[in-house]
């Protein structure tokens, strides 16, 4: 197993708001993807996965109109 440092952004709807929910977790997983997948179980979600230059793994993720963002960095 790897462990990774997960950086999970929700952002605010809201137009005059530009805030946004930021969660940071270490977790020790095999898959990120899978991670994404069991965290958003059971809801309508479709996302977008890439790799950045230093390999930190990007989850761009849309569910119920809402965008999150899940960054994974192994550490």
């Amino acid at each position: 197993m790897k462990e990774y440092e997960v950086v999970w952004e929700i952002f605010n709807l809201c137009s005059n708001n530009q805030m946004r929910d930021v969660f940071i977790e270490e977790v020790q997983i095999e898959d990120p993807q899978a991670y994404v997948q069991k965290k958003f179980a059971g809801k309508e979600v479709s996302f977008e996965k890439s790799v950045l230059e230093n390999g930190t793994v990007v989850f761009d993720i849309l569910t119920s109109d809402i965008r999150q963002r899940m960054s994974f960095t192994e550490i």
